[in-house]
């Protein structure tokens, strides 16, 4: 459990970077280059986001936590993927991404939480 509470704090911080990267990007109008800013970093989540979903639902198997269940973990991990790229383009809807963000933030944080108790 301590690689999963490590690699949620990890997306956790990946995720405020998504949202500062999106802000400043609305603020400038700039999109991010594809080969240099947005593929490396949405590889870099992509690779953690992965060991992130596999360990969660064996997680949610094993433990039962009280707040989060499978869909969650699911969406999640495809909100995490969509925020990588979409926070470097400024035509992104901004309600869309921050209602994604908010859930993302939400489920990590209740996951830290519940892993912390135990």
């Amino acid at each position: 459990m301590k690689e999963l509470n490590q690699v949620t704090g990890e997306l956790l911080v990946l995720v405020e970077k998504m949202m500062n990267e999106y802000k400043s990007r609305r603020e400038s109008g700039e999109k991010g280059d594809f080969y240099t800013e947005v593929k490396p970093f949405a590889d870099e989540v992509k690779e953690k986001n992965d060991r992130w979903k596999e360990w969660s639902l064996n997680w949610i198997k094993e433990s039962k936590p009280k707040h989060l269940h499978l869909p969650q973990i699911v969406n999640t991990f495809d909100n995490i993927e969509m925020l990588s790229v979409h926070c470097f383009f400024p035509e992104s809807s901004y309600n869309r991404f921050i209602s994604h963000y908010q859930s993302v933030s939400y489920v990590l944080g209740t996951q830290l939480d519940e892993l912390n108790e135990k």
